[in-house]
């Protein structure tokens, strides 16, 4: 090898090490995606801030929730998607922070059995409570024993109706007015603005319901009178109960132009109800709020027009919260996370991320 080769040879090995160290040293910002895909990201703060809560001004001591008992009570049966993936996060993520002993019962949609179920778990000394309400009245007995005992409770996805930082500590989930009003705008949209809806009602005693549908009412009042809510019936947040409505709906109101659901189960079932009628996709159109992997597939399929999503990832957050808590922290009243929105534009590419 003559001397110019050997240094044309050496520079290019030196390139070539640089070039591979630089990479190296690269942020690999795919893979940090694909690990936080789904998580829950908490609204940035805006206007006044809300009440604030202490483990000093709430009155317990401090405990390892490693080696602490910690209860999670479910609420509904987990034939519904949102709530497999509830669970799971929760489940999920106290393995990951090496919780040894969580305890997790399932109301199987009766809130009496809910309430027996959380004060045997009390019974059995949990030191933390995670808590999917079922209804949002009624927790007095419940909520008597744990302060009677300094219990910190969080309530995800649906809130009570008591004072937080002394009955419970605080409330971890969406704004479902908001998620009345977004899922709102995606029906006036689809119907030009005029025409009849009907609106597939959650559960009632519950926050959700309420709030969904009044975000949802007071958005069409505000812009789009031309739309008559000619329909209002309770699915229930069920498939089945969602399709036993739409049935009746569409002999009732055989000129409705949108369903608005307020949860994907219902809609997926007021869809079943259309196929049977012998409607085709688009016909009628359906905004519903969740954000599952079915609906989100209905709308790839052309049945669903928009979807709200409501996340139901909790683990995480459920337990940071907790942790900041009893490290001294202060924690607000609510924890507010934000929910993206689903329609034809990210449907398709979307669908691995929903749940």
């Amino acid at each position: 090898m003559t001397p110019h080769v050997r240094t044309a040879a050496l520079a290019l090995a030196v390139l070539l090490t640089a070039s591979a160290c630089a990479k190296a040293e690269e942020p690999q910002t795919a893979p940090a995606a694909a690990s936080t895909a789904g998580r829950q990201v908490v609204q940035s703060p805006s206007g006044t801030a809300g009440p604030t809560c202490t483990l000093q001004q709430f009155g317990g001591t401090k405990f390892d929730l490693k080696t602490a008992t910690v209860g999670f009570s479910q609420s509904e049966k987990e034939a519904n998607p949102f709530r497999i993936a509830e669970t799971k996060s929760i489940k999920d993520e106290a393995a990951k922070l090496g919780i040894t002993n969580l305890k997790v019962t399932n109301a199987q949609s009766q809130f009496s059995k809910q309430i027996t179920d959380v004060q045997q778990l009390i019974a059995q000394g949990v030191r933390l409570l995670v808590i999917a309400p079922l209804n949002s009245d009624g927790w007095e007995p419940v909520l008597q024993q744990a302060a009677a005992k300094k219990i910190p409770i969080i309530t995800v996805d649906r809130k009570i109706n008591a004072r937080a930082c002394s009955d419970y500590l605080t409330f971890i989930g969406s704004d479902f007015y908001e998620q009345g009003k977004r899922a709102a705008d995606r029906m006036i949209d689809a119907v030009s603005g005029k025409g009849k809806v009907a609106i597939l009602l959650g559960a009632p005693g519950n926050n959700v319901t309420t709030e969904r549908t009044n975000g949802f009412k007071d958005r069409v009042k505000e812009k789009a009178p031309g739309i008559t809510i000619s329909f209002e019936q309770t699915g229930e947040f069920a498939r089945e109960k969602g399709q036993q409505v739409t049935e009746q709906l569409i002999q009732s109101n055989p000129d409705i132009n949108g369903i608005y659901a307020e949860n994907d189960e219902m809609a997926l079932g007021a869809v079943t109800a259309l196929k049977g009628a012998g409607k085709e996709p688009g016909t009628i159109k359906i905004v519903s709020v969740d954000g599952t992997r079915s609906a989100v597939q209905g709308i790839a399929d052309g049945w669903l027009h928009a979807v709200i999503e409501s996340n139901p990832r909790f683990g995480p957050l459920a337990f940071e919260t907790a942790q900041k808590f009893l490290d001294g922290q202060s924690i607000p009243d609510k924890v507010i996370i934000s929910d993206r929105d689903y329609d034809t534009s990210n449907a398709k590419s979307s669908l691995g991320e929903a749940y």
